[in-house]
């Protein structure tokens, strides 16, 4: 269970001391990306470069403490349960993924899935499959391990641009994350704004499932005229079963940790049967833990970060500018937008930041006559707009670790994030839908 945030709300923060606070995010970002656009190439800036030296500087300016107790402050953060867990699922991610390829389990899956699809409906397929996962199963991250080394596959076959396949799957692995009844963000938002889970999902099915269709018509259009694939040599079909075992667990809502572990331990039996040495498979799975080495440290860097971040105010800060100047329906349903997408930039992690804004999104909500169902969606779709797009959110960095690609290679290609944006600036503007523009249409929970 993630912690909800202590927040002030009766701290003020000067403007000085609150974008000194939030220096550290924007000097991250003016490295990272900013230089990497500037030369045109995201390889050659190295993410955990940029975050050592923002780490460093939130360091510094976080004054009124000794060094030591800084360091403490960085080091809780990035030594927190759910920073620890998500590690325990990249060792597992890279294991399974490494011992999958070499064994010829992702192979045989990508053969068996050119054999039943043709080459102009591979990529619609990717994105559709990615979607009904993450929706059955609640998580990105999930989804994100199961298809990821498929999609890298291919592209190769295909000969197209792996960042494009990664994020097909991305945007696919948020659609679910965003409507998914089980979905810590959905369990999050409603919770905060008191509404039911259902009310939530068919006021959210408005924002995100023409974003969805928007998104599956590109990449039909995008890939009429494709040329036949041509499929690499016969495979073992009995190799496809470590993925069947892997999605189907995931599918029945089993923890992702022993979903990727019982992915294992089929994908061990198999090749022990064809005749593998257990030493050999261990290798494999060596080389995919070790693989993970650098998406940990640059875990471990951003979770300090941003934990140095909300304990000198940055967050308190970007809580009270936002809530100061509402006027509206329509602006403070912007206004609840932009605050969850702002501290969800500032967190790297969308149920924190709809934790952290759930209550003042509430006491926003009821002054100004917004809807809590509609209130919840917005928080929910805004949130998962900006993890999907940030290049330091945990799914980007294990898709990307895993397809051995820049974690901002992606972004051009991200078109599902960018066409949730569009229908959320619509619902705001045209207030849709329509039978929740008075609180009085749904009563709040508790």
């Amino acid at each position: 269970m993630i912690e909800t945030p202590t927040i002030d709300t009766d701290r003020r923060i000067p403007a000085a001391k609150g974008w000194l606070a939030l220096s550290p995010i924007i000097l991250f970002l003016l490295l990272y990306v900013a230089v990497s656009v500037a030369i045109g190439d995201f390889y050659k800036m190295p993410i955990s470069v940029a975050l050592v030296v923002a780490s460093v500087w939130a360091v510094v300016i976080y004054r009124g403490r000794s060094l030591m107790e800084r360091i403490d402050v960085f080091s809780r953060a990035a030594g927190h349960f759910n920073i620890l867990y998500m590690i325990w699922v990249f060792v597992l991610a890279g294991a399974f993924a490494s011992l999958a390829k070499e064994i010829g389990a992702v192979d045989a899956t990508v053969n068996f899935t050119l054999k039943i699809f043709p080459p102009e409906f591979v990529v619609p397929t990717l994105f559709f499959a990615a979607c009904f996962i993450s929706l059955s199963i609640g998580t990105s991250v999930g989804t994100v391990v199961a298809l990821t080394p498929l999609a890298v596959e291919m592209a190769s076959v295909a000969g197209a641009e792996v960042p494009f396949y990664v994020a097909v799957v991305l945007g696919g692995a948020f659609f679910g994350d965003n409507l998914s009844f089980i979905s810590d963000t959905t369990i999050a938002a409603t919770r905060s704004q008191g509404c039911d889970m259902s009310d939530k999902f068919k006021a959210n099915l408005w924002i995100a499932l023409p974003a969805a269709v928007v998104t599956l018509v590109i990449y039909i259009i995008m890939s009429y005229g494709t040329p036949e694939m041509s499929l690499g040599k016969d495979a073992n079909p009995w190799l496809i079963l470590p993925y069947i075992v892997v999605i189907a667990t995931a599918v029945i809502g089993i923890n992702v940790t022993i979903v990727l572990s019982l992915g294992i331990v089929t994908a061990v039996i198999l090749a022990v049967i064809d005749g593998r040495p257990l030493i050999e498979l261990a290798g494999y799975m060596g080389a995919g833990v070790d693989s993970m080495g650098n998406l940990i440290i640059i875990t471990l860097l951003a979770a300090g970060m941003l934990g140095l971040i909300k304990a000198a105010g940055g967050i308190q800060f970007l809580l009270q500018g936002l809530t100061a100047h509402i006027s509206g329906t329509r602006g403070a349903q912007g206004v609840l937008a932009i605050l969850v997408g702002l501290v969800n930039l500032c967190t790297a992690n969308n149920t924190v930041a709809i934790i952290t804004v759930g209550g003042i999104a509430r006491d926003v909500s009821e002054r100004y006559g917004i809807d809590p169902r509609k209130s919840a969606s917005l928080l929910d779709s805004a949130s998962c707009v900006v993890q999907c797009l940030i290049p330091y959110g945990a799914q980007t960095l294990l898709a990307t670790s895993l397809a051995g690609i820049s974690p901002a290679s992606p972004f051009p290609y991200l078109y599902y994030p960018w066409a949730l944006a569009g229908m959320i600036v619509l619902s705001i503007v045209f207030l849709f839908p329509r039978r929740l523009n008075s609180k009085t249409s749904s009563s709040y929970g508790s």
